[in-house]
């Protein structure tokens, strides 16, 4: 019999996974965790199986998820069946519902009640929902586990110097490290990272799935140009949110984008002559429409994230780091944009803007 609380990692694939020794109580009611069986990255269909005296009635799948929540989180999920003193049953997570990232850990276990009023519980089990449709290696450093398939060796050490830069480059910038290991799956093309999502964008090349500090990423191991920049614009992403996960925070679309495309490099030219045309036409977008998401149109799009970056850089430039920092801690607690940004600028956003706007126009005159 396996004590409450132990933990067995299990690896999930298209099959039956390994079954849970009973886990009750009760001499009489006995309930047997079954197994899991996981479809990535679509379902995973946990199973049990009940026997007593007296008609089963109620079973309950009980999981938590290893994220970042604001409290502890405990999901109930009811299992459906005929009232009977043997049942095998069966709940399916549907991930088009509430999908989960690669490597994701689940822990969970079975609660049983019979007619008569007796309850068990199956011992917890952790899972993790892996993409089992590729052979990963992986390599690792103090903060970030990393995990390829395609490129050699010497491809994932790159992927994970550049990973390690990135987080000391964004404790100086952000004034904020990670306090979790982090992981990062390297797929190799961004089609082959579709396929490991339900409902991918067409455009889809990486993604920072920020409370579970995953990022996965679709870099072919013959374009590191843009790997370097996608993956360092992906970690700035899981940092910042990781660093300024609270209740009350909202961080404005234009600081985060800005601070992700500020860790990619230099902009593109695509970006800079976007910007520079719409300064010249007065078709900038203001700072408080960019406080939200960003356009779909492509043309808006492209001049909302060089106009977060163009903004982004400003504030290094002309204040240095310090307010950076303040800003986003005075956000982490639930202080108002306007209000955060006259503590640790001394202008609220309008007049963030307006000083940005004159120093453009100065400089592409």
């Amino acid at each position: 019999m396996r004590k409450a609380g132990l933990i067995l990692v299990l690896v999930l694939g298209c099959s039956a996974l390994m079954m849970s020794p009973v886990a009750s109580a009760s001499p009489s009611l006995q309930a047997t965790d079954t197994g899991v069986v996981a479809s990535f990255p679509t379902s995973l269909e946990f199973t049990v199986s009940v026997e007593g005296p007296e008609p089963v009635t109620d079973a309950r799948l009980r999981y938590t998820i290893n994220k970042m929540n604001h409290a502890p989180v405990v999901t109930e999920a009811w299992a459906d069946f005929e009232p009977s003193t043997s049942v095998d049953t069966s709940w399916t997570w549907d991930m088009r519902r509430s999908s989960l990232p690669p490597g994701a850990e689940i822990t969970y276990w079975w609660w049983v009640r019979d007619a008569g009023g007796t309850v068990v519980e199956t011992a917890p089990v952790t899972v993790r929902f892996d993409d089992d449709r590729y052979d990963w290696n992986s390599i690792s450093s103090d903060d970030v586990t990393l995990y390829w398939y395609r490129g050699g060796q010497d491809f994932a050490r790159i992927m994970l110097d550049i990973c390690d830069e990135a987080i000391e480059t964004l404790a100086a910038d952000v004034g904020a490290r990670v306090d979790r290991h982090i992981h990062v799956y390297i797929y190799g093309s961004a089609a082959d990272l579709r396929g490991a999502m339900v409902y991918p964008q067409e455009w889809t090349g990486g993604v920072a799935y920020t409370h579970y500090a995953v990022v996965a990423i679709g870099i072919p191991p013959d374009d590191l140009r843009w790997g370097r920049r996608a993956l360092r614009h992906e970690m700035t992403h899981l940092v910042v949110h990781t660093a300024t996960f609270g209740p009350f925070g909202i961080i404005p679309t234009w600081i985060d984008e800005g601070l992700a495309m500020r860790m990619e490099g230099e902009p593109s030219p695509t970006f800079v002559n976007i910007l520079h045309h719409s300064a010249r036409q007065d078709e900038l977008i203001s700072l408080r429409t960019l406080n939200g998401p960003f356009s779909s149109d492509t043309t808006k799009a492209y001049l909302s994230y060089a106009q977060s970056l163009s903004v982004v850089d400003h504030l290094f430039e002309v204040y240095g780091r310090d307010p950076m920092h303040q800003l986003l801690e005075l956000l982490t607690v639930g202080v108002k944009l306007d209000d955060a940004l006259e503590q640790s600028y001394g202008k609220d956003l309008d007049g963030i803007e307006a000083e940005w706007r004159a120093a453009l126009k100065e400089r592409i005159q």
